[in-house]
């Protein structure tokens, strides 16, 4: 298992400087920072000068290898749009974003697993249909039109709850319920076709002709062995939400990484859009790690 650890280690850290280095020349294709950071009647001089003060002038290759000679020292570099380190823009949104992550699947996760495993204890009743139902509308719900749409009801409509912001608890409810929707339709169906196969399995057939409660049946000898798609698809869900969260945070005004991602893009805020990118990866590269470890918590049989 250790080994197996420092190959994702090795391979999570050839991943990443593959993708630091698509990010830094792809993102140079955005245009000039000067022509956005200096008034529109700027003189040629005045944008030489701004060039040359933060090394934009430099040939691309010594621009990249500065670049990378610093973020291995950990210095992300300076944003030019708000005049601090990029990191600390960086984490400061990271930390909302992350916060939004963790409540969004704490509920799709603890909810969907539930919800699912009762759903296929009772295959082909009332209960189970109504579940496939929604299950299905959720997974295919697009995030944008349903933001939209919650706005316009809920906030405009109604005036129950804040367009934006991140203020009192108010402001979280329609992010996290946006959020919330797609994976848990995904989700729900993974785990309702899981415990299908484990229920039909023979030892479940003995603890019921035992006379096993069926609480038992299902969270303590069925949940268990249906856990391993079930994880993959969670942590799958949860990397998306860290990674593709933009839509819902720029819709609604979150200050998370992902809107500072996107604005940085606009603004050509080279190091703020690099570290953003950085710190992601990073946390998707662990998160995914962690989902090994899991695996073999989960089933013995995964460490050999």
């Amino acid at each position: 298992m250790t080994n197996f650890l420092i190959k994702r280690a090795v391979t999570s850290a050839l991943s990443l400087f593959i993708l630091v280095v698509l990010v830094f020349f792809l993102i140079r294709l955005t245009g000039d920072p000067a022509s956005l950071f200096l008034p529109l009647d700027a003189s040629e001089e005045a944008k030489e000068k701004f060039r040359d003060l933060n090394g934009l002038n430099d040939p691309i290759l010594h621009q990249f290898f500065q670049y990378f000679s610093d973020l291995i020292r950990l210095d992300f570099g300076i944003s030019l749009r708000r005049a601090e380190p990029a990191i600390d823009s960086v984490l400061r949104g990271f930390k909302w974003t992350l916060q939004l992550a963790a409540i969004t699947m704490s509920l799709v996760a603890s909810l969907a697993i539930i919800i699912g495993s009762i759903a296929a204890f009772r295959v082909g009743g009332f209960f189970d249909r109504i579940v496939t139902f929604f299950s299905l509308i959720g997974a295919s719900a697009p995030d944008f039109w349903i933001a939209i749409v919650a706005i316009v009801v809920f906030s405009v409509g109604l005036g129950w709850l804040p367009t934006s912001g991140t203020g009192t608890i108010f402001h979280w409810v329609l992010p996290i319920s946006v959020l919330f929707i797609r994976p848990f339709g995904l989700i729900l169906q993974v785990v309702r076709g899981s415990m299908l196969n484990v229920l039909s399995a023979g030892y479940i057939k003995t603890a019921r002709a035992k006379g096993v409660k069926d609480t038992v049946i299902i969270f303590v000898h069925g949940l268990r062995n249906a856990m391993l798609p079930v994880v993959t698809v969670i942590g799958d869900q949860a990397a998306g939400i860290l990674n593709g969260a933009v839509i819902v945070e720029t819709i609604f005004g979150f200050p998370g990484v992902g809107k500072l991602m996107i604005d940085s893009i606009l603004q050509r805020d080279f190091a703020v859009v690099l570290a953003s990118i950085i710190i992601t990866a990073v946390a998707i590269f662990v998160m995914n790690i962690l989902i090994d470890i899991i695996y073999a918590i989960l089933d013995p049989r995964i460490r050999y």
